[in-house]
């Protein structure tokens, strides 16, 4: 990374940190810093799982359980145990904090408006659609991929996904016991493996790869949710599973997949991939794909 675009970076951290007031010790003016401003908004009228707040935010327990504390001494939170889970800790608002996070929402739109209205009407249409794509960028950014045991919660929550998906969007739906198989044993080292995504530690995406010495490496289970399409994460996935491929020995990756994925048979031709003839019996596939590497 050169040093310009690095300053360039760091210079919109801090103008944006500056404007928005991130570095006031009163977050508009309420009285507390914008880590325990964004936490109350983030609990919501509805209220969350602490754990599920900290993965959201990209929180430690430590960090978290001072944020809590805080506003439970201002009575804005309650902090209890779960039902049924009374293991899980969850943390709701009270009347006190509802009116309180109405009332920043108010402070908010404020802010909002007050870093429009100097702007002329196409300064402002430039600034938001800018902002849209630094958001869009960002959160990409945010996505990590590493690999996982086929058989964890987060592995297997994508494979559901995966299934159902493909249940959703074939013709005649689809059974996993009609294709071919890729059991969670073929899908660990060293005859396979298996990819998953994360977005602010949630699982948005996976890929799994079969390998088998001396035949093309075949690739399986491509899903990128869809609160994450648009984010390239598709293309990232792909790219990560063909350099597994290769520091395999592969050089060569096959693929099937059915008519009706459409926006997987753009990736895969923008990729490189060119179409073949059918190099197995998969019921559900009307296109074959091989790339050399």
């Amino acid at each position: 990374m050169d040093t310009e675009t690095v300053a360039s970076v760091r210079r919109f951290n801090r103008t944006v940190t500056e404007r928005v007031g991130a570095l006031d010790e009163s977050y508009l003016g309420r009285g507390r810093p914008l880590g325990e401003t964004r936490l109350l908004w983030e609990i919501g009228p509805d209220g969350v799982d602490v754990r599920d707040l900290r993965r959201r935010l990209g929180l430690d327990a430590g960090y978290a359980s001072r944020l809590l504390r805080s506003l439970e001494s201002e009575r804005l939170v309650v902090v209890e145990p779960g039902s049924p889970d009374r293991r899980v800790r969850r943390a709701r608002l009270t009347a006190k904090g509802r009116a309180e996070r109405g009332e920043l929402d108010r402070l908010s739109d404020g802010l909002a408006a007050s870093l429009l209205e100097p702007l002329e009407q196409s300064q402002r249409a430039r600034l938001v659609a800018a902002m849209d794509e630094v958001e869009r960028l960002m959160r990409a950014s945010l996505v990590t991929i590493t690999v996982a045991d086929p058989a964890d919660a987060d592995a297997r929550w994508c494979i559901e996904q995966y299934f159902a998906e493909l249940g959703e969007r074939f013709e005649d739906g689809f059974d996993p016991a009609i294709s071919i198989a890729a059991p969670i044993d073929e899908l660990k080292p060293p005859t396979g493996l298996l990819l998953v995504a994360h977005l602010r530690r949630q699982p948005v995406g996976c890929g799994a790869l079969k390998l088998r010495p001396g035949r093309p490496v075949e690739l399986k289970r491509m899903w990128v949710s869809p609160e994450v399409r648009g984010l390239g994460l598709g293309r990232k996935l792909l790219r990560e599973l063909e350099r597994h491929a290769a520091a395999a020995g592969a050089d060569t990756v096959r693929l099937e997949t059915n008519r009706s994925l459409t926006e997987a048979i753009a990736l895969y031709r923008t990729a490189g991939y060119r179409e073949v003839e059918a190099f197995n019996s998969e019921a559900y596939a009307h296109h074959w794909f091989e790339k050399r590497l």
